[in-house]
């Protein structure tokens, strides 16, 4: 049984996380499944938007604390030398829009990938945490990222805490971007998908590549950048036919080339 299953259909795909008995516990199988799943939308140009969700009650219990080795991805180098982007919640450069949907408990790794979606939309029922405080382990990836989606308190109260906030606090730190009842979670999900998917799909990644990466940029190279993103995502073909489309009057047909 696959542990993170992978499902196209009308450009999106669905990645699931799918050890629902142990509670979608991240482990070595898992974390290798994962990262190929992720590797595989990076890759397949006919897949423009993903969602991140789990099957079973649990969205992700964290790393497995019984079966541990290799939950962090395998490494190349010595002791000091290990790469540490090695995964998408680690860093992958991935440009294509992403979606967390997400029920009941998200825990520690779990919740350090949803962090790394450009949208979280959770159920009424989910519930954040980085518990790793609890029992003496510092957060390490999640403590980079969460300062810049939520702000320095409220990134602090997860982190320095590891005490469960609910997903109406979630919402309101804006770690959250869309609340739905849990029957509505999936539905809500694919209705967001299918709505970016009407978008040229490589003018949205240039956009997104110039929103990563102009955050650590001077102004005067955050437009030349950004200029130079422009140039070349206006050579692509979706970029003529979105001209034709608009002379045209009539919805554009992108072809993500």
């Amino acid at each position: 049984m696959a542990l993170v299953t992978y499902e196209l259909d009308d450009h999106v795909a669905t990645i699931t996380l799918n050890r629902p008995d142990a509670r979608n516990a991240i482990n070595g199988a898992l974390r290798e499944d994962l990262n190929a799943a992720w590797e595989r939308f990076r890759g397949d140009e006919d897949a423009w938007v993903a969602i991140l969700t789990a099957n079973g009650d649990v969205y992700c219990a964290g790393g497995d604390l019984k079966d541990g080795e290799g939950s962090v991805g395998t490494f190349a180098g010595t002791f000091w030398e290990k790469p540490t982007i090695n995964s998408f919640e680690s860093g992958m450069e991935l440009f294509k829009p992403t979606i967390a949907a997400v029920h009941g408990p998200c825990i520690g790794y779990g919740l350090t990938g949803v962090l790394f979606c450009d949208f979280v939309i959770a159920s009424t029922e989910a519930v954040f945490r980085f518990p790793e405080v609890t029992i003496g382990v510092p957060t390490i990836v999640g403590a980079i990222r969460l300062p810049q989606r939520v702000g320095w308190a409220n990134a602090m109260e997860l982190l320095l805490t590891g005490e469960p906030m609910s997903a109406e606090r979630a919402k309101e730190i804006g770690l959250v971007w869309r609340l739905v009842e849990p029957d509505d979670l999936q539905a809500e999900a694919r209705r967001w998908a299918h709505t970016l998917t009407k978008a040229a799909p490589l003018a949205q990644r240039a956009t997104k590549e110039v929103a990563w990466r102009t955050a650590d940029m001077g102004w005067v190279e955050s437009v030349r950048f950004g200029e130079v993103m422009r140039k070349v995502a206006g050579a692509t073909e979706d970029v003529r036919e979105g001209l034709r489309a608009w002379q045209e009057k009539r919805t554009p047909r992108w072809r993500g080339r």
